[in-house]
């Protein structure tokens, strides 16, 4: 590892947009540490990064769980020294029922993860960037789509990701005084596992079921990449990247 390198940690790096992300940094020459509750899934990509323990570190974590959070930092920090990047990728999408037939625990493992899972992740980012040196870092948290619109069905994935947008704007104001930058991404159907269905049609507001477009994934990753990649005195507060034909403009 060079002293120049930087350091990232992604959450959710399993899969999808965590792994096509992580992937993208460390072809840019991060060093990663990989968070995700599914161990074998992170050394996969470990594998196909073709990186070894100097660059890549797998870490199996569930974020919604403030032990599992502060080891994985603590690795972080042990391994590689120091933190410049978290992405707070780490999502779940309980089943579409009907909100009132959804289960407790379907809406507290959505909140668990989506939300206390950023929050706890954020906790440990602040402790470590405001104490090294040179001092900051950056949190760039994935908000989706569903951060401004609502599909039928999604009451607690629409309400935890209206949540990050206000943990993404109180993280940016209290982190100025530590040179911490936070910003937000707002993705819409990319390619991944839990889009898989639009492919075949899924339900709109007006209650007919529709094939939706859908991006390459690496497109998201190459928008984290950007957006990592600027000095600490500049921030793309909010980023929108989206299917181009979407229907997201005019939803509803």
């Amino acid at each position: 590892m060079s002293s120049s390198q930087k350091i990232a940690i992604v959450t959710g790096a399993g899969t999808g947009i965590g792994r096509s992300t992580a992937l993208a940094l460390l072809r840019e020459g991060y060093c990663v540490a990989l968070a995700g509750r599914r161990g074998e899934m992170l050394q996969r990509v470990v594998k196909d990064a073709g990186q070894s323990g100097t660059e890549a570190l797998a870490v199996p974590t569930d974020v919604s769980n403030p032990v599992e959070v502060r080891t994985l930092f603590a690795k972080t920090r042990e391994i590689f020294g120091r933190l410049d990047l978290l992405f707070n990728n780490a999502g779940i999408f309980p089943p579409s029922v009907l909100l009132e037939d959804l289960a407790f625990e379907q809406w507290q493992a959505a909140v668990g993860v989506n939300l206390t899972g950023a929050f706890l992740c954020t906790q440990e980012a602040f402790k470590l960037m405001k104490s090294q040196n040179p001092r900051g870092g950056r949190i760039i948290n994935n908000g989706s789509i569903s951060a401004h619109s609502p599909r039928p069905n999604s009451a607690p994935y629409t309400s935890t990701k209206h949540a990050i947008t206000g943990l993404t704007k109180a993280t940016a104001l209290d982190g100025r005084k530590y040179d911490i930058a936070c910003s937000q991404i707002d993705i819409g159907n990319a390619g991944t596992e839990i889009t898989t269905a639009m492919k075949k049609g899924i339900l709109q507001a007006n209650g007919t079921v529709d094939v939706e477009p859908i991006m390459d994934v690496e497109d998201v990753a190459k928008a984290v990449v950007y957006m990592a990649g600027l000095p600490l005195s500049t921030n793309v507060q909010f980023m929108t990247i989206m299917a181009t034909k979407m229907p997201f403009i005019g939803r509803g």
